[in-house]
């Protein structure tokens, strides 16, 4: 199994770089901001109790957001080749809950890439977005 962390400034690439891994290796793809809005759209408990931090002006805390990730993560089922996460872990904890939520269910993280991209760059791409 192929559990890879992406990360990278916003307009580094990020979900390109996630669709060509996908197509060439089949895997399953984790975005949180993504997940966030279905979890909310979808009206889950998940996502109402996000929706409160949101609407209040605060950040989800760690354990709610791994807890949304797991939901994701083990709707795959067990035969999935892997999944790729973008935009988690920002911060060590978090990735040391990534961690431990994926041995719990007996994985592990494969890779971890980063998308190093200059400044100048990330500003026309971004300006180029809006």
């Amino acid at each position: 199994m192929k559990n890879i962390v992406i990360f990278g400034a916003p307009g580094s690439g990020k979900g390109t770089q996630s669709d060509k891994l996908i197509e060439k290796y089949g895997l399953e793809h984790i975005s949180t901001g993504d997940v966030l809005r279905a979890e909310i759209k979808k009206g889950t408990e998940l996502g109402k109790t996000a929706q409160q931090f949101i609407d209040n002006g605060q950040l989800i805390p760690d354990d709610l957001m791994v807890s949304i990730l797991a939901s994701v993560y083990d709707s795959f089922g067990r035969e999935h080749k892997g999944v790729i996460f973008d935009g988690f872990p920002r911060t060590i904890p978090q990735a040391e809950a990534l961690k431990k939520m994926l041995a719990e269910r007996g994985d592990s993280i494969a890779a971890m890439l980063e998308l190093d991209v200059p400044e100048d760059e990330l500003m026309k791409r971004l300006l180029l977005r809006g």
